[in-house]
């Protein structure tokens, strides 16, 4: 306690006795300071190593250059080859409503202080799983996803279509958004909650959506068109971000910060996973079909023989 008249600076020391993180509340009773400015809460974390923070914010960049530069290849491929023959329409979409969903629960952990105060008392206090560097990511996402979905627009598609099951699953996706909103802003269900829902979203469409890709390699017995470029990196940015969860819960003591931000944890695994597949089928499975074309490549025309659209 600190008498009011009292403007010398003070230090306070603050020793680390356990692995953790707590908070103080500093409170200021003169009349001279606004209401709303009377209350300042600082929080103290006690790591197990220093070298692992800076270590693991090393990573959380390098994973999310990996992630945000794996959408170019494609893209590029695209651009180059003026067709999107070989790219299934229904990964598409759901990447870009997925990515939407991701943004939504990213950036309102990450800016919106009453969302992050009530994530405090959910989870007693741990540190807020999202980074910077995972909003970027996911707001990056969703703007080169659109751009894909420009060039599937504009460019030669070789008569695909979104699927029928594909379409069906995202009007339940958003109508199940758009009921949940209503009561969230009657406040019968906090934005938290809310938030989560979104989360769950990005974790479901992530389960399903590289399915129709991998048939699509499957039936074609190509992967002329799909670039391995974009799994390459994406298996780069999966891998490291699992890396750095578990660094972050070792470092904190916080093994319940992995269920606090399930999504990304479980985004970084099936992604992995899925991307071994890939890269099997490009280079185990399909790798002699693929090498018999290559100089086809950027010639759809030529390629009517090896690719066969998918129709719903």
């Amino acid at each position: 306690i600190l008498p009011s008249d009292d403007t010398t600076p003070q230090l306070v020391f603050v020793y680390g006795a356990n692995i953790g993180n707590t908070y103080i509340d500093i409170t200021f009773n003169s009349t001279e300071i606004e209401k709303d400015e009377k209350h300042d809460r600082v929080r103290i974390v006690v790591v197990n190593s220093l070298a692992i923070k800076f270590i693991n914010i090393l990573i959380g960049w390098v994973y999310f250059l990996a992630w945000s530069v794996s959408f170019y290849p494609q893209t590029y491929k695209n651009f180059k080859r003026k067709s999107v023959v070989g790219l299934n329409f229904d990964f598409v979409c759901y990447n870009m409503t997925g990515f939407l969903a991701y943004s939504f629960f990213n950036v309102g952990l990450f800016w919106v202080p009453s969302i992050q105060n009530d994530y405090f008392k959910k989870y007693g206090g741990t540190e807020i799983p999202v980074q910077a560097n995972d909003v970027f990511f996911s707001l990056h996402a969703v703007t080169l996803t659109g751009v894909t979905i420009i060039q599937c627009i504009i460019y030669e598609r070789g008569g695909q279509k979104v699927s029928k099951v594909c379409k069906g699953l995202l009007f339940i996706t958003y109508l199940f958004a758009f009921c949940a909103f209503i009561p969230t802003c009657l406040s019968k269900l906090n934005w938290l909650t809310y938030l989560y829902y979104f989360s769950y979203i990005k974790l479901g469409v992530t389960l399903i959506k590289y399915i129709p890709q991998a048939y699509m390699n499957y039936k074609r017995k190509s992967t002329v068109g799909w670039s391995i470029e974009n799994i390459k990196l994406d298996f780069t940015g999966g891998s490291l971000s699992i890396i750095q969860m578990i660094l972050l819960a070792y470092n904190n003591n916080e093994w319940n910060s992995i269920f606090g931000d399930f999504t990304k944890f479980a985004l970084g695994l099936f992604s992995v996973l899925f991307d071994i597949l890939f890269l099997l089928q490009h280079y185990v499975f399909y790798r002699h079909h693929g090498k018999r074309c290559h100089h086809d490549e950027n010639a759809p025309h030529d390629e009517r023989c090896l690719i066969l659209p998918i129709h719903s």
